[in-house]
């Protein structure tokens, strides 16, 4: 609980230190990572260092946690907090790595805002940092304990065992344990990091959602990569790697399992909604659901560019044929001979009768699920039954949580 002291204080600096979050972290990560560049290696993601979306990520996290405090001093913004300790825990961060962010970035607070930074204000938002620091070490332990791995240490060793090309820009890996021990647990949405060499020296990871039923298939696991073509940045170097380089027999090293968005034991109607690569963690949720023999209503809905660009397309209208009340919808900008029924261009929820009561889960890009999420909510779905997965930082939840 945040003293009324530093809720006061808060209160009257938001707006100053929020207006100058973008300079702040911006100083933040340059200061840090030059004294500290091991971080670069095997923690930080460099192509979301060099689009900023990690620092635009940390600075909306900042202030969103503190808005909440002010808002409600008594209160813990749960989604916020839950969100960020499964992306910190997919990379492995540590419970002593909290205080190398607080040196850094109060440091970069006190340069950009120079003698605004009164010992109180320094005190008030020491105050925020410890406790949102607090409440994700906690989190991040329990996750790491679930996941039966090392806190900062959830990497392993994982065989390629099949590879299969989806489309010319799409490929997916079958997977199993290298080291023949039972694959960890997971649920259907989550996602693993997987921790590359680059040729450079320095180890990179990205998130890619399980494609298939996480409790399925015996110790195998599924993930599909879209490659992502950069324009000079870093922000495809991994996807390339894996699309040029991975092949049957190679091996990944892949994290436990993470990620909060799952799909619910309930028996309420489901909607996946999905755009491009975003398919993938809606496909690993339908193959769960037919696997455990679902009778629950789904309504899948996917837009893409044209059939042919539509990864797993055809692993989705098979899952949605042996599920007793699912059906399918797609929209292509380009249609194709493929799929002669499919709507034409962008996804318009106005053209369909949604399931009263559902749940939705989306999984795209942020133009994407704004656009699609602003429908839902027209069409009368309550925000708490509308879930999101974010492939990278999450720039919307503050935005999101709010309308």
């Amino acid at each position: 609980m945040l003293s009324a002291e530093s809720a006061a204080v808060i209160r009257a600096t938001l707006p100053v230190v929020g207006g100058a979050l973008d300079e702040i972290t911006t100083r933040f990560y340059a200061t840090m990572f030059a004294d500290r560049p091991e971080l670069l290696d095997g923690m930080f993601n460099r192509g979301n260092q060099a689009s900023g979306a990690q620092r635009q990520a940390l600075a909306g996290s900042i202030a969103a946690y503190a808005g909440a405090l002010v808002h409600d001093p008594e209160a813990t913004p749960d989604a916020l907090l839950e969100r960020i300790a499964h992306k910190h825990t997919a990379v492995g961060v540590t419970e002593d790595q909290y205080t190398i962010v607080h040196k850094y970035l109060f440091a970069a607070i006190a340069d950009v805002l120079g003698d605004a930074v009164t010992p109180q204000v320094a005190a008030a938002w020491d105050e925020v940092y410890w406790q949102m620091a607090a409440a994700l070490i906690a989190r991040e332990a329990r996750l790491y304990q679930a996941a039966d791995v090392t806190p900062g240490d959830t990497w392993r060793p994982w065989t390629v065992v099949e590879r299969h090309d989806e489309t010319p820009d799409t490929v997916s890996f079958l997977l199993r344990p290298a080291d023949g021990a039972p694959a960890p647990r997971a649920r259907a949405g989550q996602y693993v990091s997987v921790r590359v060499l680059m040729a450079d020296g320095v180890h990179q990871l990205r998130q890619y959602s399980l494609s298939s039923d996480p409790a399925g298939d015996g110790d195998l696991r599924r993930i599909t990569v879209k490659r992502v073509v950069g324009d000079g940045t870093p922000d495809g170097e991994v996807s390339a790697l894996l699309h040029q380089r991975v092949r049957a027999g190679d091996q990944l090293v892949l994290s436990a399992p993470f990620g909060d968005v799952v799909l619910d034991d309930g028996d309420r109607p489901l909607v996946l909604a999905s755009a491009g690569i975003g398919c993938t963690p809606m496909v690993g949720m339908l193959d769960h659901l037919a696997a455990t023999g679902s009778t629950r209503t789904v309504l899948v809905l996917h837009a893409d560019r044209s059939p042919a660009d539509h990864a797993l397309r055809t692993q989705t209208r098979r899952l949605v044929a042996e599920l007793p009340d699912a059906r399918a919808v797609f929209w292509y900008e380009q249609p194709g001979v493929e799929e002669p029924e499919a709507e034409t261009g962008l996804m318009d929820l106005s053209v369909l009768d949604l399931p009263a009561g559902a749940e939705v889960y989306l999984c795209g890009s942020l133009p994407f699920m704004r656009a699609v999420r602003a429908q839902f909510r027209q069409a009368g779905v309550p925000g708490d039954r509308i879930h999101y997965e974010v492939f990278g930082p999450d720039l919307w939840l503050p935005e999101s949580a709010a309308a």
